[in-house]
C-alpha cells in the first residue's frame, strides 16, 4: 500500500472521528503516525481479529486490515471456555454450568483449527520464535497463537506440549470467564484464592516450554502467586487502570499492575468506549499507566472483535490514529514505539529465548 493510499485511509477516519483527534493539525500528525507504525515492530497483545471465537461467527479479512493499519503481529486467542458461559441482558458474562469431561479440549482443538484456518485464509505467518517476531514487519502481517482461558488443559498439563507442538501456541491467558482448574476470576466470587497448585504448575511449565504467561482476567492473589512463581515477565493483556474497582471489575489498581511490571512484564491497555470515549482519552490513559509502572511496562491490547461495547479501535485499519494520538500525549517516537509492540517484544524473547 502506498504511503498516498494510507494517508487517504488516515484523513477519512480522521473524519468519522471528528473534532479534536486531528482538526487542523491533520497532515503533520497523519506523517508523524505513518512514520510510526510503517515497517515498525507493532504488536496488538490480545484479540480475536478475523473472527474465530464461535463456528458461526461471521469471517472478517483481519490480514488485509493489518497491512493497511501496519500491525504487524496480532496474538490471536481462541476462547477456550466458551461452552460454559452466556452474555446476560445487563452486558456481564458468567458461567452458567459446568463442562462435560473433555467437552472444553474438545472444543478448543475445534476452535484452534478454526484459528489455523483463518490464517491460511488471510495470509498470517505463525510466529514460533523471536527471530519469525522480530521479522515479522517485512515479512507480512503474522498470528501469535493464543488461548484465553487454560481451561483445554481439564487438568492435565501434558497438552500444554501438545498445543505447543500442533498448533504452535505461544501465549497461554490462564483464566477467562469461569474460575477453573488454574486459579480465580475478577468477574466471580473466589474459590481456590488465587492460583492453586496446578495453576503453579503451569505456569512454570509455560517457562519451560517458552509460552508467555498471561493474567488477564485474574484476581489480585491470582496474579500475585503467579508472579512468584514466574520465571519470565508477565503479561496482563488486556484492562485499564482504576483508582477503585468495583467487587467484580475487570479493571485494576496501581498495585496490581505493579505486580506484573515487577516480573519485569507488561500490563496491555484496552480500547471500550464505556471507558475511554476516544482514541486520544485511551492514549491518556496509556500515559497514566505508563506513570505508574514505567514506560516499559505498558502495552497494548485491543480484545479487537471480543467486546460486548463498541471499540474506539474498532479495526486495524485505524491503528495509525492510535499512534498520532500518543505522540499528541507528548510520547516521543521511540516510547510511543514501546506502548505499541516493542514492550511484548522484549517479553516474548525473554520467555522463547
Amino acid at each position: 500500500m502506498s504511503a498516498l493510499d494510507r494517508r487517504r485511509i488516515l484523513a477519512a477516519a480522521a473524519a468519522l472521528a471528528g473534532p479534536g483527534l486531528l482538526g487542523a493539525r491533520a497532515a503533520q500528525a497523519i506523517e508523524a503516525a505513518d512514520a510510526l507504525v510503517t515497517g515498525a515492530l507493532t504488536v496488538d497483545m490480545h484479540s480475536h481479529g478475523g473472527g474465530f471465537i464461535r463456528e458461526n461467527t461471521s469471517p472478517d479479512p483481519v490480514g488485509e486490515a493489518m497491512r493497511a493499519g501496519g500491525l504487524a503481529a496480532a496474538c490471536l486467542a481462541i476462547v477456550a471456555d466458551v461452552p460454559t458461559h452466556r452474555v446476560f441482558p445487563d452486558r456481564t458474562i458468567h458461567p452458567v454450568r459446568d463442562p462435560a469431561p473433555g467437552e472444553l479440549y474438545a472444543w478448543s482443538t475445534a476452535s484452534f483449527a478454526r484459528l489455523m484456518a483463518l490464517a491460511r485464509e488471510n495470509g498470517l505467518r505463525a510466529v514460533g520464535s523471536t527471530a519469525d517476531l522480530r521479522g515479522s514487519p517485512s515479512g507480512g502481517p503474522a498470528m501469535i497463537v493464543a488461548s484465553e482461558g487454560a481451561d483445554f488443559l481439564e487438568g492435565r498439563i501434558e497438552r500444554l506440549d501438545e498445543a505447543r507442538i500442533q498448533y504452535g501456541l505461544r501465549h497461554l491467558q490462564l483464566v477467562h470467564y469461569r474460575p477453573n482448574e488454574l486459579g480465580d476470576i475478577q468477574t466471580e466470587a473466589p474459590v481456590h484464592n488465587g492460583l492453586t497448585d496446578f495453576g503453579v504448575e503451569a505456569v512454570r511449565a509455560c517457562n519451560r516450554l517458552g509460552i508467555v504467561v498471561d493474567v488477564a482476567h485474574a484476581t489480585f492473589a491470582t496474579v500475585q502467586r503467579a508472579a512468584a512463581a514466574s520465571s519470565r515477565p508477565l503479561i496482563l493483556s488486556h484492562t485499564s487502570l482504576a483508582g477503585a474497582p468495583g467487587p467484580r471489575s475487570r479493571q485494576i489498581t496501581a498495585d496490581h499492575a505493579r505486580v506484573v511490571a515487577q516480573t519485569g512484564g507488561v500490563v496491555g491497555v484496552w480500547p471500550p468506549s464505556t471507558i475511554f470515549p476516544t482514541l486520544d482519552a485511551m492514549a491518556q490513559g496509556m500515559a497514566r499507566l505508563a506513570d505508574i509502572v514505567g514506560i516499559d511496562h505498558v502495552g497494548l491490547g485491543s480484545d479487537m472483535r471480543g467486546l460486548l461495547v463498541p471499540s474506539v479501535l474498532p479495526s486495524y485499519r485505524v491503528f495509525p490514529l492510535l499512534a498520532q494520538a500518543l505522540l499528541a500525549r507528548g510520547f516521543s517516537p521511540e516510547e510511543a514505539g514501546k506502548l505499541l509492540g516493542g514492550n511484548y517484544a522484549r517479553v516474548f524473547a525473554a520467555t522463547v529465548g
